[in-house]
């Protein structure tokens, strides 16, 4: 397909995206200083040591090696695991009815998340919206994660999509820039109405 193709298919990211996950939803609950539950965010149980769970590691492993580290923080990072449902605030209520909107439009829709396979049932059970897409490529289940241009592939590959008609919507950039280095139509994410009016101008809304 060319470049200039119409774009027919969409692909989601969820948390930020359709979802509304956040440590800070439940840790703001656990620490009374703002800036200390910044600091045990960006330095103890950090984005970085959260990816690891989302490419695969059993969350038991992940809690008991930190908290071998921290000893004295044990309790804030169990808490991020036996806790883990409370930093979900719920759905991004403008983006599900995007989803919706597209969904009546016989948009076919996929999503492509960063998400541990153990908390994974937890997002499943919750939300129905997920059941509109055609297909879900779930990073701890995979073994690779974004913004590797493996998980990508796997995504295109599977569900025989092609990059030329698909577009991508993710509230990180490198996520996004990954996805326009393979020919997808990316979308930084950073609000529904900014969505509502960028997919609008592609035709799908």
């Amino acid at each position: 397909m060319s470049e200039t193709s119409a774009p027919r298919t969409v692909v989601f990211d969820l948390g930020g995206v359709l979802i509304d996950w956040n440590p800070r939803h439940l840790y703001r609950k656990m620490f009374d200083d703002e800036a200390e539950m910044e600091r045990f965010l960006r330095e103890i149980c950090s984005n970085a040591w959260n990816l690891q769970m989302d490419r695969g590691m059993p969350f038991e492993e992940g809690v008991a090696t930190l908290s071998q580290k921290h000893p004295d923080m044990a309790p804030y990072i169990e808490a991020f695991w036996i806790r883990w449902e409370e930093m979900i605030e719920g759905a991004i209520d403008g983006t599900v009815e995007i989803l919706k909107q597209l969904y009546a439009r016989d948009v076919p829709l996929y999503a492509l998340s960063n998400w541990s396979a153990q908390t994974w049932p937890f997002a499943r059970d919750r939300f129905t919206f997920l059941e509109l897409f055609k297909g879900l490529v779930i990073s701890g289940f995979e073994g690779t994660m974004k913004p590797e241009e493996k998980i990508f592939r796997i995504l295109l590959e599977r569900h025989d999509i092609d990059p030329a008609t698909a577009v991508f919507i993710d509230d990180r950039v490198e996520n996004v820039a990954v996805a326009e280095r393979l020919g997808i139509r990316g979308v930084h994410f950073t609000g529904p109405a900014e969505l509502s009016a960028n997919l609008s101008r592609m035709g799908l809304l």
